[in-house]
């Protein structure tokens, strides 16, 4: 399944591109997303969750212990993640504890990935590119340290600044780095969404995103998550 699905990717991608209802580049206008307003009205309740949650980050799996994919650009662990939602993967209990943001992501047309997005001081992401165009990202800026101009996103040479409560929506399939060369952590809220584009490729598009979940790579990362999850309120709750 994992290699035909491969090869389906391969084939829809100039596709996806060309029936983009938002177009194709590599940053895109806020304004193109009217939901996205809402969003950013709520980033100061979803700052206080994510802050209550920060001293506890050690305990937080890595990004590349739940995707293995990840470990082609880092395999340290200064990259973590608190996880809401992925393909196949819905974790109750973290949304439980973060009200706010699990309203805030409720809003967001064709969700389908979400997490608090921790980088420790010096850390730098290289030059990578996701794997499909059939989504798009979005960071919602929860922390960016001082001095804020050494704390960037740089997608296809374009490099956008972190601004606390403002969100950015770019396209991952292009060519992007992320450098925290400050002394203080980064958060954001990092989520992936459907792409609007017109039909018929809006159905192949969500068709393959309904298949997703039933590879190899995605199982796995869910089975991880599931027993970090049941290990760690398992300690919290003294278990």
């Amino acid at each position: 399944m994992s290699r035909l699905l491969f090869r389906f990717v391969e084939w829809i991608q100039d596709r996806i591109a060309r029936a983009s209802l938002v177009g194709d580049r590599p940053i895109f206008d806020n304004a193109q997303f009217p939901w996205l307003a809402a969003v950013e009205a709520q980033a100061s309740g979803i700052r206080e969750e994510m802050a209550s949650l920060l001293d506890d980050r050690k305990r937080m799996p890595s990004f590349h212990e739940l995707s293995p994919e990840v470990e082609m650009i880092t395999a340290d662990d200064q990259w973590k993640t608190f996880m809401f939602l992925a393909y196949g993967l819905r974790s109750e209990r973290n949304l439980a504890r973060c009200p706010n943001t699990a309203r805030a992501l409720a809003g967001i047309p064709g969700l389908r990935t979400a997490f608090f997005s921790i980088l420790e001081p010096g850390k730098r992401i290289p030059l990578h590119r996701g794997p499909y165009n059939g989504v798009l990202r979005l960071h919602l800026a929860l922390i960016v340290p001082e001095p804020r101009e050494q704390c960037w996103i740089e997608v296809d040479g374009q490099r956008y600044v972190w601004q606390e409560g403002r969100a950015v929506v770019f396209d991952d399939l292009y060519p992007h780095q992320v450098h925290n060369d400050t002394d203080g952590v980064r958060v954001v809220l990092f989520v992936d969404f459907e792409r609007p584009c017109r039909a018929p490729i809006r159905w192949l598009n969500r068709l393959l995103l309904a298949v997703a979940p039933f590879t190899d790579e995605l199982r796995r990362g869910k089975a991880k998550h599931a027993a970090w999850e049941k290990d760690y309120y398992a300690l919290r709750d003294g278990k």
